[in-house]
Order: structure tokens, then sequence, then C-alpha cells
């Protein structure tokens, strides 16, 4: 020390944690599945007329080191706000969570998403309670997703992560400060066949777009890729006739997609092409005709069960017509037997035990006349 009157000053922590409590600030980055937004404009559709926007609960999978999370599933929760207070369901939240974790065992709760691109404190204290030690998603920082659900207007997505902020300790459970992250939207193929269908629907005035065949499927995939080759042409002849300024990461990426085509010559191609869809139609051939082979043997049998229940129900029909007549000779109070009586099965007899072989008899004397 330099001086006997020297002191080593220790803060204490920010807000009412205790050391070592703190939730960690690393930087995320947030994966978004297409059902998950889906399910979040459905709720901002059915909710009241004097709400002014839903919340909700994010359900997703997180990485090993917690760097990159990806929000699969949502659900609502009911929630009064006012000027003065917010009140959220929490019971809701908690059965919900429970059942959903159940049914989904792979997926852990992510944070919340608001249909409002506002952030106040209401978020922040909504924020503390998903980013708690118990029921929320500590040490991991809950994640706050906005989507702006405002009429006439695009729809603009924001995330976020929070920190605490140098306050009192009364002040901690409602502020925060909210940090952006980056997001991205990934979906499969399947998943862009329905986008593409319900995005077609846009340019009508009904609203409704028809579900269409696989053939009529790939005819627009077919002119959908000469579209983007003549796109891709056009910008090439107009980078060569120096009308468009080149870019090397464009070229760079024509490159590599030019390189992956296979070099085989345009009639060998048709040639596969023709030979693969005689494979195909022999294949639906001959699994028409199998059908068609069990359909019909399925008919014989049925009928050849029918005919044959049919023969025995004629057959014990005549039996009672004979009894009937043996009936109307012996009658007893003047109703007769039209119908023989049911035998009760015998018990099986035990087996005799093998009697002994005979002794052969002499031949007896002829006696004289």
């Amino acid at each position: 020390m330099a001086g006997q009157n020297s002191f080593l000053h220790v803060a204490r922590p920010l807000g009412p944690a205790a050391i070592g409590s703190q939730p960690t600030t690393a930087p995320l980055n947030v994966v978004i599945q297409p059902q998950a937004l889906f399910s979040i404009l459905d709720h901002s559709l059915r909710r009241n007329a004097d709400q002014e926007r839903v919340i909700g609960t994010l359900l997703g999978v997180r990485s090993e080191d917690g760097s990159e999370v990806e929000i699969r599933n949502c659900y609502a929760v009911g929630h009064s706000e006012t000027v003065e207070q917010v009140e959220v369901d929490m019971d809701y939240h908690k059965n919900m969570l429970a059942l959903h974790l159940k049914a989904n065992p792979r997926e852990i709760l992510i944070g919340w998403y608001a249909t409002s691109n506002e952030l106040n404190t209401f978020s922040a204290l909504i924020q503390n309670f998903y980013s708690s030690q118990g029921d929320g998603t500590f040490p991991h920082p809950a994640v706050h997703l906005t989507l702006s659900t405002t009429p006439g207007r695009d729809i603009e997505a924001r995330t976020y992560i929070s920190a605490p902020v140098g306050v009192t300790p009364e002040r901690a459970s409602d502020s925060c400060l909210f940090i952006p992250v980056p997001y991205e939207i990934k979906y499969g193929d399947a998943e862009k066949s329905g986008l593409e269908l319900i995005s077609g629907a846009k340019d009508r005035e009904d609203r409704t777009a028809g579900v269409v065949t696989d053939i009529e499927a790939l005819e627009r995939a077919i002119e959908e890729v000469l579209g983007l080759l003549d796109r891709v042409s056009n910008y090439v002849n107009s980078v060569l006739d120096e009308e468009a300024p080149p870019s090397n990461a464009l070229g760079q990426f024509l490159l590599n997609a030019l390189a992956l085509a296979p070099k085989v010559d345009a009639a060998d191609i048709e040639r596969d092409f023709n030979n693969h869809i005689q494979d195909v139609l022999v294949v639906s051939y001959l699994s028409n005709t199998i059908r068609t082979q069990i359909d019909l043997s399925n008919r014989l049998a049925t009928a050849a069960l029918t005919t044959g229940a049919g023969d025995g129900l004629g057959s014990s029909g005549g039996g009672g017509g004979e009894g009937g007549q043996k009936g109307g000779r012996e009658q007893r109070g003047g109703k007769g037997r039209g119908q023989q009586r049911e035998r009760e099965p015998r018990e099986p007899r035990e087996p005799r035990e093998p009697r002994e072989p005979r002794e052969p008899r002499e031949p007896r004397e002829s006696r004289e006349n």
C-alpha cells in the first residue's frame, strides 16, 4: 500500500441480485420459424377491440453454448394492461408451459412476444419475470420478440435481450436495458411452398388462394427457374456491354453455381429423362395390376364364402321341412314340430383296452353218414 490510510472500495452488485447470479448478456443469433409468426398474427387478429397489444410465451431450442436460439412454437397468455398497472395470468402460463413441455420434451422456454414495438416499464417488468430464476430462462437471457401489426403497414419484427441497469433495488423489478440482437427467418422446402401459396392471395380481392395440383406446381417451378435464368442472362449481358457495374461477389456466386451443373449433352439428358418416364409408367402399370388382382381375389373369396353359407342354409331349411311333415303327423296341442331339436354334444369316450387275440379253433371232424 502507498500509505496507511489507503482503502479498497468494492461496489455492490446492481439490483437485489446476489453476487455471481447475474444472467449472461452474450450476443445471440435468433432463428424464427414461420409457424411461430403465424401463431402470433392469429393471436393478434383474435384480440379484443380495446386491447392495444397481446403477449405470449416463446418456445424452442437453444444451442449448447447458448449463442443461438431457434423459436419454433408459442402460445398466448392472457393479460390486461392499463396506464397504471398490468396483470398477467401467470397460473395459465405455468400450466400451458408444463403441457407443452410434456408434448415436446426437446423444447424449452425461450422468452415472450408482444404485438407492439413499444418498450415501456411494463415490458421491463414482464421481461424480468421471464428472465428470473426458477420459472424463467436463467442463467440465459430471455428473448423478447416484438411484431408490429399496425393495419396498412408492413409487418416488422425485432428481437431483444435484457441487461440490468444501475437503479435502486426498489426499481430493479421494473427496470432493464433492452439490447437488440439479430434474427433470421428460416423455412424449408415444404414450408416455402405453403408460404408461396399464401402470398399469392395478397393480389386477389377475395384474399383466397386455391390449392394447385402437382403438375401445376411443377409448371410454376419451371417457369420460375426460366425467369431466373433470363434475369441472370440479362445481367451478364449488361455487365459485358458496360451498362451495369460488375460485382465480384455475384460473379463468384454464379461461377460456383455453374460449377455444380453436370457437364452432359442435352441429348443425353433428354434420353435419360425419357427412360426415367418409361420406368415410372411401368412401375405405375404394375402397381395398378397388382391392386386389381388383389381386389379381384378378395371379391372371389367373398363370393365363395357367401355361396357356401347360402347352401348350408338351404340344406338346413330342407331338413326343417321334413321335420315339419313329421310334426304334422304327431301334433301336440295343435302345433307341429317344425324344427329339429339340437342334440347336446356327448362327452368323449375313454379308449378301450385292446382285446387279447383268441386261439384258433381246431377243425371239426366230419361225421360219417
